[in-house]
């Protein structure tokens, strides 16, 4: 990965097309679609993903500056070390490609009694 280059495995409204792409857009330099092991939950306007060895999550791999990695952390509400993060930024492996990056991840208990996404993809749930 070239310098002040990061890879983020994105999920929901941050995919090409959705509506918080135009956030992060300006620092996207390369795109590639993948899945990564875990469960999708309906948090309402967006979705939340909860790692795990059931279920696959449908996304894309965003390469992006570190302004692109930025303006995501002040979208997701993250600062690393904060206690109280809506939402973690941790690293994780593709299940399919031999790709790997960050992801912004909820845990397991904040999750409870969102509905889950059953097909792990943001786009076909807003179809239906």
């Amino acid at each position: 990965m070239a310098e002040g280059r990061y890879r983020v495995f994105v999920y929901g409204t941050l995919l090409t097309g959705e509506e918080n792409h135009e956030v992060v857009a300006p620092y996207v330099r390369a795109v590639c679609s993948g899945k990564v092991n875990g469960r999708l939950y309906n948090v309402g306007p967006y979705p939340a993903l909860v790692l795990g060895e059931e279920g696959e999550v449908e996304g894309e791999w965003l390469t992006v500056t570190e302004e692109g990695l930025k303006a995501m952390d002040e979208l997701e509400d993250y600062v690393e070390g904060r206690s109280n993060n809506e939402y973690e930024r941790v690293w994780v492996r593709d299940a399919c490609k031999p790709i790997e990056g960050y992801v912004y991840v909820y845990l397991p208990e904040k999750a409870a009694g969102f509905p889950l996404i059953p097909s792990g993809s943001w786009r076909r749930m807003k179809k239906t």
